[in-house]
This record gives C-alpha cells, sequence and structure tokens, in this order.
C-alpha cells in the first residue's frame, strides 16, 4: 500500500479538503493591540513562545503574575526573559531568525490569543529595572513587534476540559523529574536526590 498518495502536497489540494475560511475568523485579524486584545495579554498569566532557526524550532513556556507581558504601545510588546535553565535555545533562534509567535493562556478561559510577530532581545538596563522582582532583574527583555494578532476560539480547551479540576493529573502517576533525568542520563543523575531538591530548589530560584 502506498501510503504517499495519501498525503497533502500543496496548497490547491488543503484547500479544496478543508474549504474557505468563514468571514469571522478573518475579520479577527489585525495588525496590532487592539484594546480588546490587550485585555487579554494583561489577564494571562502564561504564554508559549514559539521560535524557529535553521537549526530547528522551539515552543517554550513563559509564565509569570498575569500581565507579565508588557503592553508598550499597540504595535510593541516586553516580554522579560526569567530565570531558566540556560540552554537559551528561544533566545539563540531569535538571533538567527527574529519571527516569533506567542499564544496566551487565562485560566478558565476558553480563547486564547496568538500574536505573531519578530523580536530583538534588549539588556537595557531601563527596561531590565522595570522587570525587577524581589531585587532580580531579568537578563534580558524581548522587544515583540507586532505584526499579526488575533484570538482562537474556544473550541481546543473545550474539547481537552483544559480547566476542569475533574481532569486534571495527580503528579504522582506520572514519572518524576528525577526519575526521567536518571533514566536518561543513565544514572550519572541522582534522580532520587534530585527529587528531594527539587521543591526548595524551584522556590529559591523563580527569579
Amino acid at each position: 500500500m502506498n501510503a504517499d498518495r495519501h498525503l497533502i502536497r500543496d496548497p490547491a489540494a488543503l484547500r479544496a479538503l478543508y474549504g474557505e475560511p468563514a468571514p469571522a475568523s478573518l475579520a479577527k485579524e489585525v495588525d496590532h493591540i487592539h484594546p480588546h486584545y490587550r485585555a487579554f495579554i494583561e489577564a494571562a498569566p502564561f504564554a508559549i513562545l514559539a521560535t524557529c532557526s535553521p537549526e530547528g524550532i522551539d515552543a517554550s513556556p513563559r509564565g509569570d503574575p498575569a500581565g507579565f507581558v508588557a503592553v508598550e504601545d499597540a504595535h510593541t510588546l516586553l516580554l522579560p526573559d526569567r530565570r531558566g535553565n540556560n540552554r537559551v535555545d528561544s533566545l539563540a533562534n531569535i538571533l538567527a531568525d527574529p519571527r516569533i509567535a506567542l499564544l496566551f493562556l487565562i485560566p478558565g478561559i476558553g480563547e486564547t490569543l496568538r500574536v505573531n510577530g519578530r523580536a530583538d532581545i534588549s539588556v537595557d538596563p531601563a527596561l531590565l529595572e522595570r522587570f525587577t522582582v524581589d531585587g532580580k532583574p531579568p537578563r534580558s527583555v524581548l522587544v515583540v513587534h507586532v505584526e499579526t494578532v488575533y484570538f482562537q476560539c474556544s473550541r481546543a480547551v473545550v474539547r481537552a476540559r483544559l480547566w476542569d479540576a475533574a481532569t486534571q493529573v495527580p503528579r504522582s502517576r506520572l514519572p518524576s523529574t528525577g526519575a526521567m533525568l536518571a533514566a536518561l542520563s543513565r544514572n550519572a543523575i541522582d534522580g532520587a536526590a534530585y527529587d528531594r531538591a527539587l521543591p526548595e530548589r524551584v522556590a529559591a530560584t523563580l527569579y
């Protein structure tokens, strides 16, 4: 059986399969932060940052108290880069290709907000000072130059029952971070010790 004959290979075939987009799905896209969209950004405590480069792609979680992504003006967002694992995958990608995408999520809200644009990495002392928490500034701030913004309807979140407490999975049902690291490092990392130290380390290194 030749499975390739069932693959979509060109835009015409794709459009024939799905049909034309509804007028509302086109009307919702704008090239700036509309006041209604600003309300979503300022209420969001979590976003996913997508980046790409010739070496690969990356989707990385970003989170802080609601409004952590600042709306500087209708065409500019500011995203502080908080303490992490120092892999800097997203930042390295931005150096190679400034195109980024952001997906904002708000607990309890079905709709999400999508922002596409280009980003610069700034270490301007004034910017770093603006985003200081507990006396600790971010290492850098992403200056996002907005190109398109639109909301995504709630279907995916509703299907996933994402905010339904009844669907929450106990952490103990899945492998711990220590167990995963021990297995992937062939026990070069002591998984049990990692798990014991993790809660205190996370609390002490949020910023």
